[in-house]
């Protein structure tokens, strides 16, 4: 699992910000879950492309593709992630940091 980078604090919801150092780390944990499962999903979705056999090196795995496009393929889930991510992500994030707080108590 990739870990999440650094979170700037001024980009947490407001009642994260100045909740406790237990709400940040609850929130901070769901907006890694929710990055590892937009990762998924876009992995499902890079696995679907089918490569472009009409041109360009073969790397010898027989899909015709060449070693730069099958390294780009494999660093495109992550990339896609961390992108959905810094956008503010799919807003999970607060309904799971809540129900880790209900299930605390």
């Amino acid at each position: 699992m990739s870990a999440l980078p650094p979170i700037d604090d001024r980009v947490l919801p407001a009642d994260v910000r100045t909740g406790t150092q237990a709400d940040k780390t609850r929130y901070k944990t769901a907006l890694s879950f929710e990055r590892e499962l937009v990762q998924q999903l876009t992995q499902q979705l890079s696995d679907s492309a089918q490569p472009d056999s009409s041109g360009g090196a073969d790397d010898g795995s027989g899909d015709g593709s060449s070693a730069a496009t099958t390294t780009y393929r494999q660093m495109l889930p992550g990339v896609l992630a961390d992108s959905i991510m810094q956008s503010g992500g799919l807003g999970m994030a607060r309904t799971i940091a809540e129900n880790l707080k209900e299930s605390g108590k």
